[in-house]
């Protein structure tokens, strides 16, 4: 066998659809984990600063943000093993149907592996589309005040209806309903969305729910190849070339 017939058997044997799927899920949880992680960061300094003036006000919030901070570090974790494992899988079945016929031998126990990869990723798809959703609301927020804000800029010649204008951070649950002050108006809240701070977090939220739409794709990716997978070992099965293990 030649060179070049080595490369293009070496070629064939590598599974695409999983090795893409794994490159849109790195770039997806790598922009959720780290915009997100630092968005968190950022909104509690903003909370801080704008939002509240006790201690005892936003101190919940803080640990919330905390343990939303963890979670992102299990998630990250979980993923990159979760996406090795399933490019390893995606290289298994691969093999399995381009060398049918040769010494390689589909067994009972890859095949009951590629039913629970099923199984788990399309799981893991349902909840992450929950987490898709949920990530969503940091940019609804956001999106609310920067539109506001935007109002307020246009009517700076009428003071009296700009401070009527008001983003209340106890109506999303951010803050407790006795708060002080609870809420930025006016040309205070227009300041705030000029700072280096809110800019930022804003961007973050957005480039996190990018990297979970991202995530997402790539876990309907791997559904569909894990499946596609299985049944080509089940084939395999059929033909009689299966070994027990």
């Amino acid at each position: 066998m030649g060179c070049y017939d080595c490369c293009m058997r070496c070629l064939g044997g590598v599974p695409y659809c999983s090795l893409v799927a794994t490159l849109l899920c790195f770039s997806g949880i790598a922009l959720f984990c780290g915009c997100g992680h630092q968005a968190l960061t950022e909104t509690e300094r903003i909370i801080e600063t704008y939002f509240a003036r006790n201690l005892q006000d936003y101190i919940t919030l803080a640990y919330i943000i905390q343990y939303f901070q963890y979670v992102i570090y299990g998630l990250a974790s979980f993923f990159f093993l979760y996406c090795i494992v399933l490019l390893a899988e995606g290289f298994y079945t691969t093999s399995a149907a381009k060398q049918t016929f040769g010494e390689f031998r589909s067994t009972m126990c890859g095949r009951c592996l590629s039913s629970s990869f099923i199984v788990m990723t399309y799981v893991l798809a349902v909840l992450w589309l929950l987490v898709f959703a949920l990530s969503a609301l940091p940019v609804y927020f956001f999106y609310n005040m920067d539109a506001t804000c935007h109002t307020i800029d246009v009517l700076t010649e009428t003071p009296a209806s700009i401070n009527q204008l008001c983003v209340d951070a106890r109506q999303y649950g951010l803050l407790p309903w006795n708060a002080v002050p609870g809420k930025a108006c006016g040309m205070t809240l227009s300041n705030v969305c000029k700072t280096r701070e809110y800019q930022m977090t804003y961007n973050l939220y957005i480039a996190a729910f990018a990297g979970a739409g991202i995530t997402l794709l790539a876990l309907l990716t791997y559904t569909v190849s894990t499946t596609y997978n299985f049944a080509v070992l089940r084939y395999l099965g059929r033909k009689g070339i299966g070994a027990r293990c």
